[in-house]
């Protein structure tokens, strides 16, 4: 699905991580891309990530899945929402409205989560630590919106849901089928079902925290680190006072930190496979049966269309002028000379068409089939990724 009319350039200068901005429907043709009943199938599938939230006398309640299918025939009169991650995994039709916001990196956007519900229904007023398009799908709900909030934000006492002591919205917007919201990182927003069948298509980004940087990258630094690589002071000199830590101590010490931890080579490899690993990598998307090199081949020079799973993540860093590294589901290949537009299109958005020589190439389709058997590639006609 693409935007008929929204100015992605003036978005990024005027709205990106700066103020919230109501697109009243965009879409060339907007057709709610999801069943409210196969959602609701979806929660009942283990491998799903899914959360009900019901509105009780004493407050919100949450439960996580996977849920029994009786359980929403006895949800009553209480006001609820039924929340599922990362749909686009499973639903091509809810995968195709992430084709519409690549213009913003493929490695920002995160997963589409979805939710559904009854008159009345939300999660209670908070804010998200990321950017987010809320896509009203089917029903109107409406979103009030206040000001930034950040760690020091006095939250409710509640075990498991983050809801603001104190909300005061500053604006409110109703929205209908097809509209969208954005809203930047930190901002106040609740959202309230207005009329039964209410579905919303909630586009979040992924923003690394520096702590998680930090963590990740020095646990792999550590990894690769030898007990034996140890300091060491060959010449040292008297000191007038043992008990100084000198100046020429710390510059060295400090060397030893900093030599491996300022590699901007390798932390560039380390965040691209870090920043691909699949959101739940152990479940397996490999196909029923592997396929040789030479029957890839054959469907390739055949005309055959091949498509990146969903669930997978692909992107590339330049090295420089004569390499790229690919990065699939955190594994990295090295690309030179011609070989790195290959990789490049393998990034790039819709289906993958090779060219002659490409199908011909003995390494472009011994990846190609690695790929496939794993699970990161398919076919356009046949067998999908689920």
């Amino acid at each position: 699905m693409q935007f008929a009319h929204f100015d992605p350039v003036a978005f990024r200068r005027d709205h990106w991580q700066r103020h919230p901005l109501l697109i009243r429907n965009p879409w060339r043709a907007w057709a709610n891309p999801l069943d409210p009943d196969d959602l609701a199938g979806l929660a009942c599938d283990a491998d799903v990530e899914s959360r009900l939230i019901v509105a009780k006398r004493k407050g919100l309640k949450l439960d996580h899945g996977p849920f029994e299918a009786r359980r929403f025939a006895k949800l009553g009169k209480h006001p609820w929402t039924l929340l599922v991650q990362a749909v686009d995994h499973a639903v091509p039709a809810v995968a195709a409205l992430l084709d519409a916001f690549r213009f913003l990196p493929n490695w920002r956007i995160d997963d589409v989560m979805v939710s559904y519900a009854s008159d009345g229904g939300g999660v209670g007023p908070h804010f998200d630590q990321y950017d987010v398009f809320l896509i009203q799908g089917l029903g109107r709900r409406l979103w009030q919106v206040g000001g930034v909030c950040d760690h020091t934000t006095p939250l409710l006492p509640h075990d498991d849901l983050r809801l603001l002591s104190r909300f005061e919205p500053t604006q409110e917007w109703l929205l209908e089928p097809g509209d969208v919201l954005y809203l930047p990182p930190g901002i106040a927003h609740n959202g309230i079902a207005v009329g039964g069948d209410c579905m919303t298509y909630s586009i979040g980004c992924r923003a690394p925290s520096r702590a998680e940087l930090i963590a990740g990258w020095s646990d792999h630094v550590l990894e690769q680190l030898s007990d034996d690589d140890r300091y060491a002071d060959p010449g040292l000199q008297a000191q007038a006072n043992a008990g100084e830590i000198t100046a020429d101590a710390i510059a060295k010490l400090y060397a030893m930190l900093t030599e491996k931890l300022l590699d901007r080579a390798a932390f560039a490899r380390w965040f691209g496979a870090y920043s691909s690993t699949p959101k739940y990598p152990d479940l397996d998307w490999s196909p029923e049966a592997p396929m040789t090199v030479e029957a890839l081949r054959a469907r390739l020079a055949a005309g055959a269309t091949l498509v990146r799973n969903p669930a997978s993540r692909f992107s590339f860093v330049r090295v420089d002028a004569g390499s790229v590294l690919l990065f699939v589901d955190g594994e990295c290949f090295e690309f030179t000379g011609e070989a790195r537009g290959f990789a490049e299109r393998l990034c790039g958005t819709g289906g993958l068409d090779l060219a002659p020589c490409e199908v011909a190439s003995a390494a472009g389709t011994a990846l190609i089939a690695r790929l496939y058997n794993a699970g990161s590639l398919a076919f356009a006609a046949g067998r999908g990724p689920r």
